[in-house]
């Protein structure tokens, strides 16, 4: 089984080849390439390598599936015996991207 950790939007993901990892918005097209090259950590079938922070020869390829709106997140403020209740919601921007390979 190969797998690696990349850091992307802020965060660590455990990506695998074939499968699929959403976070926030890029500013990119659907169907193109991109190239992460924040790698921290890969799996292969015989070796490990661990980055210290990052792998300089290793690169994660993946392809822009869809953009489109995360779940809708209600945000009620209120101050009690003050008559104010305040109801929001918000929904995130998100990409999901297809991982092609690890190289």
């Amino acid at each position: 089984m190969e797998y690696a950790i990349i850091e992307a939007s802020g965060r660590q993901f455990w990506v695998e080849p074939k499968k699929f990892i959403e976070f926030n918005r890029l500013i990119l097209k659907i169907g193109s390439t991109i190239l992460i090259r924040r790698v921290l950590f890969v799996k292969q079938k015989t070796n490990t390598l661990i980055g210290q922070p990052y792998l300089n020869n290793v690169v994660v390829k993946g392809v822009v599936s869809k953009h489109f709106l995360g779940p809708k997140i209600l945000v009620f403020k209120m101050k009690p015996k003050k008559k104010y209740r305040k109801k929001i919601g918000h929904r995130q921007k998100l990409t999901r991207l297809l991982i092609n390979k690890i190289e």
